[in-house]
């Protein structure tokens, strides 16, 4: 008897690499998770620093080995002249434009942050950002250019 005959066997593709927009709209959404932990951690009064692996080469014996360090997070909000929390939503290091000249989104208070961060997040998963991401995706390209 073989081993298969109990395993149910099918045709099956592996799919393709997603589409670009899927890829940074997924990306987007990370950052303003990273935000919203940011956000918790500031209204807690405690620090939020994520830990990221690095690989880093032994000068002396010639060896690697895997070091952990805080990811920095830099945060997105910040208080206007007139006292209200405004909050930026970037894409890497630019700042998108959410309408034709406003690029800030008045939040009120600290307090309403993470409800306004969940707004913003369902807004990327939809793609509602996407023309602005696909912007400021170009523009990070360009610098790459020769």
């Amino acid at each position: 008897m073989s081993a298969f005959s109990g395993l149910k066997l099918v045709a099956a593709k592996r799919p393709q690499t997603a589409a670009p927009a899927v890829v940074r709209r997924a990306k987007l959404a990370g950052q303003i998770d990273e935000q919203m932990e940011l956000a918790r951690a500031c209204a807690a009064g405690t620090t939020y620093a994520p830990m990221r692996v690095r690989s880093v080469l032994d000068k002396a014996t010639g060896l690697r080995s895997s070091v952990e360090h805080a990811k920095r997070v830099r945060q997105w909000w910040f208080t206007a002249d007139t006292g209200r929390v405004c909050l930026q939503v970037r894409y890497g290091t630019r700042v998108l434009e959410l309408a034709k000249g406003k690029n800030s989104i008045d939040v009120g208070s600290t307090a309403e942050l993470l409800t306004v961060l969940e707004t913003v997040k369902k807004c990327v998963e939809l793609g509602e950002l996407d023309p602005q991401i696909d912007a400021a995706s170009a523009a990070v390209r360009a610098r790459f250019v020769k």
